[in-house]
């Protein structure tokens, strides 16, 4: 039986993964949810809790962990709070893996502790990587940890691999990116774009944060990010395509030009399964992919230009050190300003440029120095938008 610590339960992945585990179980493959954790959701974590009984509980908003506390006093369920909860929850006695599916740089200190108590590790925080890509994988390295990608294209990629003969035989990585809402908008259309505009993906159901950013294209590049430290792949060697129907979710290419693809339907739940399941295929609860019903798939060029997050991520991968935590942080606290009506569309560009110029070049890479250049960035943001 899997044992399962999922962080992010009440989010698009942690709801997703939920339902995985519904019907896996009722396909004989059973997953116990030792722990679910929340951010502060407390009415779904209520339900969820009720529903499949974990040892424990995480809220990490204090206020709301009190208020859940109150709410099932008449289970045997503990409720831990804050940052210190989610790393317990992530290293979890009883758990064998942990699904971390919580937003942005709060994830990495959780997925610290669970490599540290070497758990497997379903990665669904792309932030993680992208921040702290060189300690994490270094501590999964040390520690033994397998790190199973959870991301649609990066389980892609990781399912295509999984016939690589040798590392020397793969050309490049192909991430595809759907293009978002505004894919073929110009920079003057784009200019007066509300948040409720944003938030309309055509393919995927996600979250607020991940849909803005795929709306500007920083969801690919930090993706890119992600795939070089995942697979040990230099940015150079992995390329971005633009595919709208979102059917090929990505494809890696061998040195004698064979090109390999990962196709389904845009449903999370079958990447989450993989995840969950690895090594074995299982029946799925999502629809086939009739290719009939599609005709065409459709591929071209990422537009660097209108959609400047992208080159922004691949220059910050480049220079390296602590500018993608910063790059990262300040996209973060840019889109919470755009959601809030507080800046336009494009000044999400703008103000992540400005605090990747504004970060420093150093050799220094731990974790106190990536959770600081997080922060800097954050506040540079906050200040310069005004």
């Amino acid at each position: 039986m899997k044992k399962l610590s999922l962080l992010g339960s009440t989010g698009s992945i942690g709801t997703q993964a939920l339902d995985v585990v519904r019907g896996l179980s009722r396909g004989g493959f059973p997953v116990q949810v030792e722990v679910l954790a929340a951010r502060s959701n407390i009415r779904l974590l209520e339900e969820q809790i009720r529903e499949f009984r974990p040892a424990a509980a995480v809220v990490y908003d204090p206020v709301a962990a009190q208020e859940l506390r109150v709410r099932i006093r008449d289970l045997q369920v503990p409720v831990l709070e804050g940052i210190e909860g989610l790393c317990e929850a992530a290293a979890w006695d009883t758990a064998d893996m942990t699904l971390n599916a919580v937003v942005g740089m709060v994830g990495l200190r959780p997925t610290l502790a669970a490599i540290r108590a070497k758990k497997t590790v379903a990665l669904a925080n792309k932030e993680t990587l992208v921040a702290g890509g060189r300690i994490v994988m270094g501590e999964a390295e040390q520690n033994k940890v397998s790190i199973l990608p959870v991301d649609s294209e990066h389980s892609a990629i990781f399912q295509c691999l999984q016939g690589c003969p040798e590392e020397k035989a793969l050309k490049k990585l192909i991430l595809t990116a759907s293009g978002g809402p505004f894919w073929g908008w110009t920079k003057e259309e784009l200019k007066n774009i509300t948040p409720a505009q944003a938030l309309k993906h055509p393919n995927w159901s996600m979250g607020a944060k991940i849909t803005v950013d795929s709306a500007t294209l920083m969801n690919k590049g930090l993706e890119v990010i992600e795939a070089s430290w995942l697979f040990g792949v230099a940015p150079e060697s992995i390329e971005v395509v633009v595919h709208r129907e979102s059917i090929v979710h990505s494809l890696i290419e061998y040195r004698d030009h064979s090109v390999i693809a990962q196709l389904g339907l845009p449903d999370m739940r079958i990447p989450i399964q993989y995840a969950l399941t690895f090594p074995q295929r299982l029946h799925s609860q999502v629809e086939e992919l009739r290719l009939w019903e599609y005709g065409t798939l459709t591929f071209s060029e990422p537009d660097r230009e209108t959609f400047r997050c992208l080159p922004l991520c691949i220059q910050a991968m480049e220079r390296g050190g602590l500018v993608p935590a910063a790059v990262n942080g300040a996209n973060e606290k840019a889109v919470e300003l755009f959601l809030a009506g507080k800046i336009g569309f494009l000044d999400i560009p703008d103000l992540v440029q400005a605090a990747m110029e504004h970060q420093p070049d150093t050799d220094r890479m731990d974790l106190e120095a990536v959770l600081q250049a997080d922060r800097e960035a954050r506040c540079f943001v906050e200040e310069t938008a005004g």
